[in-house]
């Protein structure tokens, strides 16, 4: 995974949403393969136009994140996404302020009401899952 900053600067050099869209579909690329054993309901997001899985991992004090999504688009938000919040504490994941990362990419304008939507809903479940390792 790439650090998000850098992501942030890659999309500021991009001029048009035609070429922010085909990054996405190369992040999504990159995105590794997650286990048809993980692609179940158990860790399905809900809210996602697509089919999303969201699988955490947690050691050592931090949180590390598998995903995929039927959708190529989608792969890339993913990857987007954890690029994030992979490997943070619970902590760090908490004070996260992903509205201003995701306002940085530029993406907001471009994504409609449903996407957004689902990625709204991709950051809840990770919030979600750090909470349950703060227990």
């Amino acid at each position: 995974m790439e650090k998000i900053e850098d992501l942030i600067e890659n999309f500021s050099l991009l001029e048009s949403w035609e070429e922010k869209y085909q990054y996405l579909i190369e992040l999504g690329e990159k995105l590794p393969m997650l286990s048809d054993d993980f692609k179940t309901d158990a860790w399905k997001v809900s809210g996602c136009q697509s089919q999303v899985w969201l699988v955490p991992t947690y050691e050592n004090g931090t949180i590390s994140f598998q995903g995929d999504s039927d959708a190529i688009m989608v792969k890339g938000i993913i990857y987007l996404i954890l690029s994030i919040y992979q490997n943070k504490s619970v902590q760090e994941i908490k004070k996260i302020e992903v509205d201003k990362i995701f306002a940085k990419l530029g993406l907001g304008e471009h994504l409609s009401p449903s996407r957004r939507n689902g990625m709204m809903s991709m950051v809840d479940k990770i919030r979600f899952y750090a909470e349950s390792f703060e227990k």
